[in-house]
């Protein structure tokens, strides 16, 4: 089992940027691939990006191509998430995790969650 902690959330402007970090404990990070998730109050969680092991493809929600990006490092057993020109529409509650199979776009297909970090940006 991994366990992964986020970290790098806060209040921002829109227009903004913040970077996420997600480090894992556990010698399976380094052979999973990695997803970040988020859920807004009310709503469902859903899926915000992806990497692949070992090509480290990488796989976005429409709704931030272009604006954020994924990335890790398996040296330091940790994924990130630059998010730039932030929204308001962006704000919610995100969570990284690790996937076990099935689809990158679903949360059924990931089995460990951190307990996730507060984005929000302000108008």
């Amino acid at each position: 089992q991994v366990q992964l902690v986020e970290s790098g959330g806060g209040l921002v402007q829109a227009g903004g940027s913040l970077r996420l970090s997600c480090a894992a404990s556990g010698r399976t990070f380094s052979s999973s691939a990695m997803g970040w998730f988020r859920q807004a109050p009310g709503k469902e969680r859903d899926f915000v990006a992806a990497i692949t092991w070992p090509a480290s493809n990488t796989y976005y929600a429409d709704s931030v191509k272009g604006r954020f990006t994924i990335s890790r490092d398996n040296t330091k057993n940790t994924m990130y998430l630059q998010m730039n020109s932030l929204k308001p529409e962006d704000t919610a509650v995100y969570y990284c995790a690790r996937h076990r199979s099935g689809g990158l776009y679903y949360t059924s297909s990931f089995d460990s969650w951190g307990q996730g970090t507060q984005v929000t940006v302000s108008s």
